[in-house]
């Protein structure tokens, strides 16, 4: 469900700025204030260039001169009408009398209906300012209309509409959920059976923490200060994370001059522990191998932007072992080239580690070179419905198989990249279980050469880690505050038939 309205942000309007562009043959005075218009403009990227909003609207906001309230009221409404278009739509069809909406119109309507519903804009603000932004992006005859629905929305509140419009929660519970929350029905029931038996107890308040605004989380390199305490290197509203040791989480304030300096990137606490966990586990010994098990080459197999591998660069140059960051695109290869190079004492860790691009499904090295490899693959990205609100509307069940067909390819060819006794991390930005838990079960049982290990207990001081298959680690945000993403450890075992 969308943010309840005491805990959104105020504004009942806005002077008219300069930088909000509007339709050249719309003649007369621009009505609508920055802000509103900016999140409009940023639901129309999404819908016609699949833009993503947390891309455009930061570039768009510094463009356009937002800044304070307005930069603050303009995120609330993008990121909350996108996050609640599923409600919102299932109420706005009970309100109007249209079978069809031109897209304009229905961004409007969306935009109006998350101020009525979800935030503290009085219910004459939010209509009136949405009849003006009508007027601008849509022209005249439109904003009667505009008026009329909002109208009938500012009559309920949105657990009335709820209650009226969603299916029955002991016949349907997926249905109601669906409504309740904004998500599809698919992306539900996925989520129930990812948690497994937990699914009947915290199935809604995954689905809820899924609606809430994250915090911003910075990852500091590994040794930029001596040691791994990020503190003295904090802005001042940063905090510890909980379990990371290189983690910094800001609630407010813009992440971007922190970043700029190169003591840090923004990453996901969870996305930092994953590459910890293969920092961590104790290698076997290469029983072909002349001298004892090495521990000096790693590898990120599929590495833009370039996070993980900064953060495993930095953590192997502690311990005298190179980084091989690889990317298919030659355009995030290069990202993350700049990403290793942003860091702070960056002299410490270029030496430590190289970037090439290469197609993950066939690889140019050697069979074995590795001793630890980190997968962490293209997906569906339902771990991220905080960060990327539109991405629960973009995808479809349809796109899973491919991407698990691309995923077993990309686990294979990480086994086959890392020597005997080393370990491979296979990560995923989803909890969804054909992603998941069959990917790592049905490409281990096919190879006969891997043992899958006790993610968990890698990261004993997490609580709560463990999936339904006990051996993996799912993250959640509403148990652990980071993203749903998923860890797998596999040691490589000497191929059968050799001793």
């Amino acid at each position: 469900m969308p943010a309840r309205r005491q805990h959104a942000p105020s504004r009942a309007g806005g002077s008219p700025r300069s930088g909000s562009p509007r339709p050249a043959a719309r003649a007369g005075r621009r009505r609508a204030d920055p802000a509103r218009r900016a999140a409009y403009d940023v639901l129309r990227a999404v819908a016609d260039r699949d833009a993503y909003a947390n891309l455009l609207l930061p570039a768009l906001l510094a463009e356009r001169g937002l800044t304070g309230r307005d930069a603050a009221f303009a995120t609330e409404l993008t990121y909350g009408t996108l996050r609640g278009r599923g409600t919102y739509d299932a109420i706005l069809a009970a309100c109007s009398d249209r079978d069809q909406l031109d897209p304009p119109v229905r961004d409007v309507l969306r935009l109006g209906a998350h101020q009525l519903l979800a935030t503290r804009v009085g219910d004459h603000a939010a209509v009136a300012t949405s009849v003006d932004l009508a007027k601008d992006v849509c022209g005249p005859r439109p904003s009667g209309f505009v008026n009329a629905v909002l109208r009938r929305v500012a009559t309920r509140d949105l657990d009335a509409w709820t209650e009226i419009l969603a299916p029955d929660r002991d016949r349907d519970p997926a249905g109601y959920l669906a409504v309740r929350y904004s998500y599809p029905r698919w992306i539900v029931e996925a989520f129930r059976d990812a948690l497994g038996p937990a699914g009947a107890v915290e199935l809604e308040d995954a689905l809820a923490a899924g609606n809430l605004r994250p915090d911003v989380i910075l990852a500091v390199t590994p040794g930029q200060d001596g040691s791994e305490d990020p503190a003295p290197l904090a802005p001042p509203d940063a905090t510890p994370t909980r379990w990371s040791p290189y983690g910094l989480a800001l609630a407010g304030g813009d992440p971007a001059p922190f970043v700029a300096s190169g003591r840090a990137v923004v990453q996901d606490e969870g996305s930092q522990l994953a590459a910890l966990a293969l920092a961590r586990v104790r290698l076997g010994p290469d029983p072909h191998a002349a001298a004892p098990g090495s521990d000096g080459l790693w590898l990120d197999l599929c590495a833009g932007p370039g996070g993980k591998a900064r953060l495993l660069a930095g953590l192997g140059a502690g311990r005298g072992a190179r980084l091989v960051a690889s990317d298919i695109r030659p355009h995030r290869a290069g990202r993350v080239l700049d990403t290793l190079r942003s860091a702070r004492y960056r002299a410490r860790l270029t030496p430590a580690a190289a970037v090439i691009a290469a197609d993950g499904l066939r690889v140019p090295w050697r069979p074995g070179t590795f001793d630890r490899v980190l997968a962490d693959v293209p997906c569906s990205n339902l771990g991220s419905l905080r960060r990327r609100p539109e991405a629960r509307w973009r995808k479809t069940p349809d796109d899973v198989p491919r991407l698990a067909a691309v995923q077993r390819g990309l686990l294979t060819a990480a086994i086959g990249s890392v020597r005997p006794g080393g370990v491979v991390a296979y990560v995923t930005c989803s909890p969804h279980l054909a992603e998941t838990r069959d990917v790592v079960t049905d490409v281990a049982d096919r190879r006969g050469d891997v043992t899958i290990l006790d993610a968990p207990a890698v990261l004993a001081e997490v609580p709560g880690l463990r999936a339904s298959d006990p051996r993996f680690a799912q993250f959640w945000p509403h148990r652990h505050g980071t993203d749903a993403i998923f860890l797998a450890l596999l040691s490589r075992r000497s191929p059968p038939g050799r001793s």
